[in-house]
């Protein structure tokens, strides 16, 4: 059985926006399923959309997401160099070019831009621009001239103009388009350089790529490849073209959405393995359904032939709870330092900042959740006495300034602030009082905090804030209260 190998192949202009992860990860999974392999190629053809960086951010998210490559321009694997710009200037681009343009499947074009322009026409009802095939009826003495005299010139695929092409794709089926529909595609541009088009389908044959992954927005440029292929006689690769990613709006993801790229993600404070995880989750879903998952057990899963054909809704609050789950579950040690500077974002008193993080883990889904969860420690905000008041816990600002004045000799003489000896304290008193374990711990906690919502109780509060810090809040709500 032939080995599996799939390419992810992108283009340096950027930050790597979550349609291009997917589509990475996809071609990952489907190789890896298979025991197959899984290369990386830079495609820096297009000089004009290059971003200085951009190479290293590919690698950077690569490494982190842990889509670790088999064959790339690290790593040669005998079909290389793995760089597009690397492999025009051996000329083999434009080789291929000239072996189409000597069986008359490409041809020469001199036209110029201004003449390009007012080349329109209807098909269907849809107006088009569609090249006029003008420059292949030149003669073999017309084009040596123009070459002879340095004329610019592009090489373009000579398609036929009637019947139809019909190309298979794994998630859509069998697609036919009307061949009049099919432009000439410039195969060599005018700066000597292949287009995207042209030099995919030369390196993904050259470097046995049998299974292309991609966007559904290729799905139209797909009947050239394969016409491409069927030129040269080569093998047409299994082709899965993924679904349109959207916004919670049905809108096509874009940047202006704020979390479309993964840096954008991480920079938010969402954890590499929830971005993979959740991304895998965008046009395909397990048969169990389960939805956590690590990249082990994607891998195993990983079925291609499940994908969904309809647009994948990048769905925010969904990406949050999982990356809360991630939270949850992470080494301790590991979540501590990747909250560290949200924790000294907020505090600057000498705290046990490993104690306030042990109460945030499970209770945020992303890193800057933390500011909202912790700015009490550092003081107390101002608050209204109505916080006192707690249906379930049967209080209001009356019961709790009485209970308050009788806590605090208690906790004055108590020196042992432990989270164990504060509660044994507190539950021994509720209990010589009759009073509920709410009744007592509520009022505390809101004096220690002035907020409804706290990652600790009142007693692990106390642990924290220490024995003066907490005296101190205590006192002061009392004077709030009187």
């Amino acid at each position: 059985m032939k080995t599996v190998r799939t390419r992810f192949a992108p283009s340096p202009t950027g930050r790597m926006h979550v349609g291009n992860l997917r589509t990475a990860l996809y071609a990952y999974l489907i190789a890896k399923h298979e025991n197959g392999q899984f290369l990386l190629r830079i495609e820096d053809t297009d000089q004009e959309r290059y971003v200085e960086g951009a190479v290293d951010i590919i690698y950077r998210t690569m490494q982190k997401t842990g889509l670790i490559h088999d064959e790339g321009p690290d790593k040669d694997g005998g079909v290389g160099p793995y760089v597009q710009s690397e492999r025009q200037a051996s000329g083999i681009y434009l080789k291929y070019a000239k072996q189409l343009i000597d069986e008359g499947k490409a041809y020469y074009c001199f036209c110029t831009k201004e003449r390009l322009e007012g080349l329109t026409r209807t098909v269907g009802d849809k107006e088009i621009n569609v090249y006029d095939k003008h420059c292949l009826h030149l003669s073999k003495e017309e084009i040596e001239a123009n070459l002879a005299a340095g004329m610019p010139y592009v090489i373009r695929q000579n398609n036929p103009t009637e019947g139809t092409t019909t190309f298979h794709d794994e998630i859509y089926g069998d697609i036919t388009v009307d061949n009049a529909e099919l432009d000439d595609m410039i195969l060599i541009k005018s700066d000597g350089y292949p287009t995207y088009n042209f030099a995919n389908v030369i390196d993904d044959h050259l470097m046995g790529i049998t299974h292309v992954v991609r966007g559904n927005e290729y799905l139209s440029s797909t009947p050239k490849y394969n016409r491409l292929y069927d030129a040269f006689g080569w093998e047409i690769p299994i082709y899965v073209h993924c679904p349109l990613i959207t916004d919670e709006e049905h809108k096509k993801l874009s940047k202006r959405s704020g979390h479309s790229s993964y840096e954008d993600l991480i920079e938010q404070g969402f954890v590499s393995e929830a971005v993979v995880n959740f991304v895998a989750l965008l046009g395909w879903s397990p048969e169990d359904n389960v939805e956590i998952m690590s990249l082990e057990e994607l891998i195993k899963k990983f079925d291609y032939t499940k994908m969904s054909k309809s647009p994948a809704v990048f769905d925010f609050t969904k990406l949050k709870w999982m990356n809360g789950e991630y939270l949850k579950a992470m080494d301790f040690d590991r979540f501590y330092d990747m909250a560290l500077p949200y924790l000294k974002e907020v505090i600057t008193k000498d705290l046990d900042l490993k104690k306030i993080a042990a109460m945030v883990k499970t209770r945020i889904e992303i890193f800057p959740d933390i500011r909202d969860h912790i700015d009490f420690f550092e003081a107390v905000p101002e608050y209204d006495i109505s916080l006192y008041t707690h249906k379930k816990m049967k209080t209001d600002a009356v019961s709790s300034l009485a209970l308050l004045n009788e806590v605090l000799p208690i906790l004055e003489k108590c020196d042992d602030y432990s989270n164990d000896n504060l509660f044994s304290v507190l539950s021994e008193f509720a209990t010589a009082h009759e009073y509920k374990t709410g009744f007592v711990m509520w009022p505390i906690r809101t004096a220690l905090s002035g907020k409804q919502m706290t990652p600790g109780g009142a007693t692990e509060l106390m642990e924290v804030l220490g024995k003066d810090e907490s005296l101190s809040r205590i006192r002061a709500a009392i004077r709030l209260l009187s």
